[in-house]
């Protein structure tokens, strides 16, 4: 299985700081990989994976105001539909645009609708429905306008959690500072709690950041920045609570289950996703405005912290969410068989006449195709670039690139690319009959003999 994973390139993958689809990109691309699959990671060149990353844009967008994202984003993107046919699966992490290029490659695309960021969106999902394959994250982000193939929650790296049993006495604000997160009201319920407060995040609104969180700043209420991964450990380890008063149907939450991980109880505004992540009394609570959430600050004591790191153990770990995007995947490429991709590659036929047939066949590396013969053909094979041992007739030949050689009726014959790189070469059939039934194989490392 070769699975070409498309990320976003707002930020690099996994994210230094802020940058929740690209960190959810690289858990599942590791995770992947991992369990042995074969994975090309398409994000910015300093990304890191244990897979195979292929780029054109040098950083994140965001990170680097010199970089024209409209731009590179074409460029990112259309750079994977060109080699579309080096893969099985193409799962795109990109939004809506990838989409536009799925009708024009055969390889299967199924996409994973991190939100809706509009409504004016929808019209590109509702076009390519049913014929492109999309992936909720939540049940409450589903469209009753589309179909979906699987509705799976994010999971996240525990390791990179430490379970805190014993909490300090502040609260916590951790993400975006806009008005859609509810900073504003974070310093509200925190005030009405008589608690100190510590916010952190990217300021994406700065305007919202000037009037409703600045002036507020002081003993009592702390803002200290976007924070990396070991600083968000111990801010959400040790918070008394997580203030989560979002203004908008939210997708997911990973913050939510981050902290929980830690042992922190969460208070929500019960909007989008939460009741999907939460469990009043087990986990955290559901509130409906400043007031209920002021109140269940003093409700936290009756959260047992451990409970909340085994819910997250239990519904919310990679491992889930890798297996259960494998089985999309399995169901996928079975749904979407395609006679020109094989086990060791795949192939394109370019002319396919009464009296003769070309193929440019592409073989992985490491890989080989079955020990055959043909009795109704004849063929003539020439290297196009990397090289492949040839097996003709119990002999084995070298061919490199420009290198040709006859393969005769009836001869028993075999190509294989011992390179760690893929290779491809032309094959021209001569004879009077084509048919992939003329195939006899007498070994084949699939188990197709």
């Amino acid at each position: 299985m070769r699975i070409a994973m498309l990320a976003p390139i707002a930020w690099r993958t996994p994210p230094l700081h802020y940058g929740p689809w690209e960190s959810v990109v690289s858990l599942l691309t590791e995770g992947l990989v991992a369990k042995g699959v074969d994975v090309t990671l398409f994000a910015t060149a300093n990304s890191r994976t244990k897979g195979t990353l292929h780029a054109v844009c040098q950083s994140g967008y965001e990170e680097n105001s010199k970089i024209e994202p409209k731009v590179w984003e074409c460029l990112h993107i259309s750079e994977l539909f060109e080699r579309a046919d080096e893969y099985d699966l193409i799962h795109n992490h990109f939004d809506f645009s990838p989409l536009a290029y799925s009708g024009l490659v055969t390889t299967p695309v199924l996409t994973t609708i991190h939100g809706f960021s509009s409504p004016r969106i929808l019209p590109v999902y509702e076009k390519y429905n049913g014929r492109a394959f999309y992936v909720a994250i939540s049940e409450a982000d589903r469209s009753a306008k589309l179909n979906y193939v699987a509705m799976i929650h994010h999971g996240i790296d525990l390791n990179n959690f430490t379970f805190e049993p014993n909490a300090a006495e502040y609260l916590l604000f951790f993400g975006r500072i806009h008005p859609d997160k509810g900073a504003k009201e974070a310093i509200a319920i925190a005030r009405a709690a008589g608690r100190k407060l510590i916010m952190a995040g990217i300021i994406q609104d700065k305007s919202y950041y000037d009037f409703e969180v600045e002036p507020h700043l002081g003993k009592d209420v702390e803002y200290v920045g976007s924070v990396g991964p070991k600083q968000r450990d111990a801010l959400l380890g040790k918070a008394y609570a997580l203030l989560h008063p979002i203004s908008f149907n939210e997708p997911f939450g990973l913050s939510v289950v981050e902290a929980m991980s830690c042992g922190t109880p969460v208070i929500a505004f019960n909007l989008g996703s939460m009741p999907e992540l939460i469990r009043p009394g087990l986990n955290g609570f559901l509130v409906t405005n400043v007031e209920e959430a002021a109140a269940a600050v003093n409700e936290i004591p009756r959260i047992d912290r451990a409970a909340c790191r085994k819910f997250v153990e239990e519904h919310f770990s990679t491992e889930r969410m890798v297996d259960d995007y494998l089985k999309v995947y399995e169901q996928i490429i079975t749904q979407t068989k395609r006679e020109d991709h094989r086990p060791w590659g795949y192939y394109t036929v370019l002319a396919d006449e009464a009296d003769h047939k070309v193929k440019r066949i592409h073989v992985y590396a490491g890989k080989r195709l079955s020990l055959q013969k043909h009795q109704r053909r004849a063929e003539h094979w020439i290297m196009l670039y990397g090289e492949g041992i040839v097996t003709l007739d119990g002999r084995q030949i070298r061919l490199k690139k420009s290198e040709s050689i006859d393969i005769p009726q009836g001869a028993v014959h075999r190509m294989e690319n011992q390179s760690n790189q893929d290779m491809a070469f032309v094959e021209v059939q001569l004879g009077d009959y084509f048919g992939e039934d003329d195939i006899v194989r007498l070994e084949d490392d699939f188990g197709r003999t």
